[in-house]
Parts: C-alpha cells; sequence; structure tokens
C-alpha cells in the first residue's frame, strides 16, 4: 500500500522478526536521557542575537536534530501494517500554546526542513508560524480544524470513530486531509520543556501516525564538572529522546545522538545547509 510523503524499504530477516515480535510502536520503545554541552551555542545565540538576529535555543535545537536525520536516514523511518517505510522529507512537529496561560488553547504546528535550509531560514518559518498563531491569523484545519469537533461527540460515537481512524491509518487509508498539521505525521516529535523552566521527561510514543521519535528538551542551565582536578561550570541542556527500536539498532542510534553533539557543539554547523554531511571519528 502506497502512503503519503514516504516510500516502502527493503529489510533483513531480523528486522522483520523484530517487528512480528513487537508489531506496536509502543512495545519497541528505547529511551535515552542526558545532558549535552551547549556553552558553545549559547555563546554563538548570544552573538546572533547582539547583531539583532531571532534565533532561540529552540530553534537551534529544531535544527540540529533536522540535521541529524539527514545525516542518519534510518532516522526518518517508521513502521506501519509490518512494513518499514521512509518519509521522502524532513518535517519537525510540536504544540504551540496560543497564549501562556494553564488554560490556553494548543495548536499543533509542523515545520518542513528542506535540504536547503539553515538556521536563518528556520527560524524565520517557525518565526512565522508562531507570530500568525499568535495573532490568531491562522487558519486551522487539517487535525487541527477538527480536534474540538471530535472531542465533543458523545463516546458511544467517538470511541469506534477513533479506532476506525487509526485503522485506517494502519492500513494507510487515512485521508490526506487528516494528516495535515498532524504532529504525529513527521519525522519526529519535539516538546520544549526548557520554555517552561523544567527539566526534560520521558515521554511515550503512540501507535498513531508516523513519527519515529518525541524529543523531550529540558530547561538550559550550568552544570559543574570536573576537568584536571578542577570544577568547571558549562552550560547543559538535557534531551530525553524516545525511540522506536524497530527503525535502527542501538549502535546506529548512539552514532545519531553523536551527530547531535557534535553540531551542537559546533554551531556554526547551523548555517550550513541542513542535508550537509559530517563524516566524525569513528
Amino acid at each position: 500500500m502506497a502512503r503519503i510523503n514516504s516510500k516502502r524499504i527493503k529489510i533483513g530477516g531480523m528486522t522483520q522478526l523484530l517487528i512480528d515480535l513487537k508489531p506496536r510502536r509502543c512495545d519497541a520503545d528505547v529511551f535515552i536521557n542526558t545532558p549535552i554541552d551547549v556553552t558553545n551555542l549559547c555563546k554563538y545565540i548570544d552573538k546572533r542575537k547582539k547583531a539583532g538576529d531571532r534565533i532561540t535555543y529552540f530553534h537551534a535545537f529544531l535544527l540540529a536534530l533536522a540535521k541529524t536525520i539527514y545525516n542518519k536516514p534510518k532516522l526518518n523511518r517508521y513502521v506501519k501494517n509490518r512494513h518499514m517505510y521512509e518519509h521522502t522529507n524532513v518535517s519537525i512537529s510540536f504544540v504551540a500554546k496560543v497564549e501562556f496561560e494553564d488554560d490556553s488553547e494548543e495548536v499543533m504546528l509542523i515545520i518542513d526542513v528542506a535540504p536547503d535550509d539553515n538556521i536563518n531560514t528556520i527560524s524565520k518559518k517557525i518565526g512565522d508560524k508562531v507570530k500568525e498563531l499568535r495573532e490568531k491569523k491562522m487558519e486551522l484545519k487539517g487535525a487541527n480544524g477538527v480536534l474540538d469537533v471530535l472531542g465533543a461527540l458523545p463516546n458511544i460515537i467517538r470511541v469506534p470513530l477513533i479506532n476506525f481512524l487509526m485503522w485506517t491509518d494502519e492500513k494507510g487509508l487515512l485521508p490526506k486531509s487528516l494528516q495535515e498539521d498532524d504532529l504525529y505525521f513527521a519525522s519526529a516529535i519535539v516538546t520544549d520543556l526548557g520554555t517552561f523552566k523544567s527539566d526534560s521527561i520521558y515521554h511515550n510514543n503512540t501507535n498513531f501516525g508516523t513519527a519515529s521519535s518525541i524529543t523531550s528538551i529540558g530547561e538550559v542551565k550550568d552544570e559543574i564538572r570536573i576537568v584536571n582536578g578542577k570544577q568547571e561550570t558549562y552550560k547543559a541542556c538535557k534531551f530525553g529522546i524516545n525511540f522506536d527500536e524497530r527503525i535502527a539498532d542501538g549502535f546506529y542510534l548512539i552514532k545519531s545522538f553523536k551527530i547531535l553533539e557534535y553540531i551542537l557543539n559546533n554551531p556554526e554547523t547551523l548555517e550550513d545547509r541542513a542535508d550537509t554531511k559530517y563524516e566524525l571519528d569513528k
């Protein structure tokens, strides 16, 4: 069955058997929660802000994740109906609040990261979308447009309807209009808890949609480490990343994480094309 913005991938026998043993994404969770040194990134962002550029940590983190996916394309894969697929584009999704209030409306947003995007173009893409949302000029369509309608239905209608939609998703029959602006239909999902002065958390994945990972980003803050017997203060940010282990083995995932670290430790790379390849020492 052909799927939207995806191509089917041939896989080996071991991977196929793993999928058969763990047919649901939520059965195949692997998780890492670890700090990354972002001292250089902090200096870079401060420098750009002093120059008048509207660049934030979230912009940098989102692009760094996208660049990692371009370098490690297996991260752009997902499993549906016991087959492996790969997205033909790279996209990162997140939820944005219309206002910073407890009961404020939340809207799902997806940022498509083109091969020639960099920190400047991505900052503009995100800034424009969030501004349009906060000024309430954004037309809520696709998944955003039907959430309130579905949520208002009585249980006797809503529950079987949701089950049916999940079945159509599994079989590749879910209408494209319902996948539009649905954060679960992206390469990866990001939740930025640092904005709320919180650390990263373990965030469960879902069987619905095509995103095989969810990344929780914590607050950037001072940490202490020992270097040559002396205490040293540095800037750190915790990343909690939940993967579907069926899309790639542990060795591949660790190498992917090393690329993410490299990009954030060398923030000038954010000015490169999103699809720039980085060959790290083995």
